[in-house]
């Protein structure tokens, strides 16, 4: 059995960023069986804005202005990225995941996929303007 001293200096030296994916993980449970921005059965998330789905599902790990963070994992930056020009690519992220990042595909519909990438790739000094439709993340599922 972890002592709580030892739980204590474990906890001092994780970064903010990892304290906060340890918590989304911790009390993702719960959260699903409360009201708010999740409903329950299956487990999905109910906010159809972009910045809604962002601030809620995203920014925990990529942080609020979109520069990532880096700690006990590295969570790379959404500002500024030449990787979300090609609109596709963050699509099969977000529905897939990838290494660390994990899957949404089931957690969010095909709109709000699109709401959350086209966002993302609106601001943060990202300008790419060409946007994800439905039809694109339904390509992405398949």
């Amino acid at each position: 059995m972890i002592s709580i001293s030892s739980l204590k200096s474990a906890l001092a030296k994780l970064s903010k960023a990892a304290l906060a994916a340890i918590a989304v993980a911790a009390t993702s449970a719960a959260l699903a069986q409360s009201s708010g921005p999740f409903s329950s059965s299956p487990f999905r998330f109910t906010h159809q804005d972009g910045e809604a789905i962002y601030r809620n599902v995203c920014a925990g790990c990529h942080m609020p202005d979109g520069r990532g963070a880096s700690g006990a994992g590295a969570y790379p930056a959404l500002a500024r990225n030449a990787k979300l020009e090609a609109a596709g690519y963050p699509v099969l992220l977000v529905v897939n995941g990838q290494k660390a990042m994990p899957a949404f595909g089931r957690a969010l519909d095909d709109n709000q996929v699109a709401a959350v990438v086209n966002y993302i790739r609106a601001n943060f000094g990202n300008a790419y303007t060409d946007r994800v439709s439905t039809d694109d993340v339904k390509a992405a599922r398949h």
